[in-house]
Formats: C-alpha cells, structure tokens, sequence
C-alpha cells in the first residue's frame, strides 16, 4: 500500500468516525446506512454499457416499445473487465424509456422518447443490509418511477425484481449479453 492509499484510508476513517457514519453508509453514496436506495443524478456521464430494444407486442405493431439504456461508473466496467465480476459497490442504471416508430428512408425505425423511470442495482459482496428486503443475492434493487424519483417503488426484490432476472442467475443476476464494452 502506497503512502497517498494509507492516507486516504486513514482520513476516510476519521471522517466516518467524526460523522458517526457506518461502514455500510461508506460503501457508496447512493445507499445510506440502513441500506436504502436513491438513484444517481449523474449515471449519463458514466460508462454507456448498452441499450435493450423492447419489442412491440399489441396489435401486430412493428417495432419497439421502448428501450432500456444501461450505464455503470466507468471503474466498475473497467473491473469487470480485468476480473469477470462486479465489484462490491459497483452501480448498474437502467433508464426505462418510451419509443415511437416511425417509416424512414431505411425502413421502420423505433427512437426513443420520454423516461418512465429507472432500475438500479448496486453490488453489496458483503451481505451489509440482511434485514432490508431491498437487498439480497449480492445485490441492492431499486425501481424509481420518474413521477417521483426520490422513492423507490420496490417493497422486495424477491417479489418485485427476481422473476425477471432469474434467467441471469448464472451471470450474477446480470444480463451480460447486452454489454459488450464489459468484454476483454
């Protein structure tokens, strides 16, 4: 450990120390110490990790409903990168947004259009937050609805994110297919 790493350290632990705040309140800044979610105000200056396309599925539309914009801070897709794993703390955003599609020159397009919200995850290796239900399977999950986005909607994420990541459950609970900036 370098002399500059020691030093950081030791004035983190002051800081923490003279705020009374926890280890777990340190661990990042978008939980606090009973391991409640708020949602990063600057994720669009992140990593762009890749966007899903969802599918028009009423009416025999063509198209996408929307799209699924995901970004995480540029050191945790770096990590993932050099290792294969999240790293404890690292942050994953999924901006929820609307789509329209449209005849174009090269055919029918889909854009994207208003936000409707966004799902955060955020990576707890350590079990931190065993009493709250937003936290569980080495993850934190949050659903935040752009009518307010200061309060997460989810009560469980057994009840509320599992089923649809269960498919994910081999890759950490994360669909890696959709990122190719976290391949070597």
């Amino acid at each position: 450990m370098n002399i500059l790493h020691a030093a950081t350290g030791l004035v983190l632990g002051a800081v923490l120390l003279a705020t009374g705040a926890s280890a777990a309140e340190s661990f990042s800044p978008y939980v606090d110490g009973k391991g409640n979610i708020s949602m990063p105000r600057d994720y669009r200056s992140w990593q762009f990790l890749g966007t899903w396309g969802v599918a028009a599925d009423e009416n025999n539309q063509v198209g996408s409903k929307g799209f699924h914009n995901v970004y995480t801070q540029p050191e945790t897709a770096s990590a993932f990168r050099t290792t294969g794993k999240f790293p404890d703390g690292a942050v994953l955003v999924k901006e929820l947004l609307k789509a329209k599609t449209n005849s174009m020159t090269t055919g029918e397009i889909s854009y994207a259009t208003e936000t409707e919200g966004w799902f955060i995850m955020i990576k707890d290796a350590e079990g931190r937050f065993k009493d709250n239900k937003l936290w569980g399977d080495g993850w934190g999950w949050a659903l935040f609805k752009v009518d307010n986005p200061a309060n997460t909607v989810t009560k469980d994420y057994r009840a509320d994110c599992l089923a649809c990541h269960q498919p994910a459950k081999k890759d950490d609970w994360v669909y890696l297919r959709g990122y190719p900036v976290l391949k070597k």
